[in-house]
């Protein structure tokens, strides 16, 4: 179940779009290209105000900007834990985890692999892969 937008006409700020603004964009990507986002627009939106949309997106096989949301799920789950759960909180880390291996398909539940693995050996951090989309192109599980 996804609710979709028609056209999609802009985000009214870029740096901090709204759940909807970003939910709408998903589904229409082609409509503001990435190239034509801020600088790290990733990383500006990987935070907690839109992980819940990200999560969803990145659930909806059917979502054009899928790859996006989960790249953006990677950076989370890598900020939360390197900071000890400091930029994050690790109970809604822990339910996105839990929902993804129980509700997701394969790509989620790697994911979710993934997070629980560099949870538990956060040496095993790699920039490329959890914040420059290596694991998303890779969709290779660690450890």
């Amino acid at each position: 179940m996804s609710v979709q937008e028609s056209t999609f006409h802009g985000f009214a700020n870029p740096v901090d779009p709204s759940p909807a603004e970003l939910r709408a964009w998903a589904y229409h990507p082609d409509s503001v290209p990435l190239s034509s986002m801020p600088p790290d627009w990733d990383l500006l939106v990987s935070g907690d105000r839109l992980v819940m949309t990200l999560f969803d997106l990145a659930m909806d096989p059917a979502c054009p900007a899928r790859r996006f949301a989960l790249h953006c799920l990677y950076i989370y789950a890598a900020d939360g834990i390197r900071t000890n759960f400091r930029a994050h909180p690790k109970r809604r880390f822990r339910k996105l985890v839990e929902q993804a291996e129980r509700d997701g398909d394969e790509l989620m539940r790697t994911w979710a692999h993934n997070s629980r693995v560099l949870l538990a050996r956060p040496d095993l951090f790699v920039y490329r892969d959890w914040c420059e989309g290596g694991l998303v192109r890779e969709n290779r599980r660690i450890g």
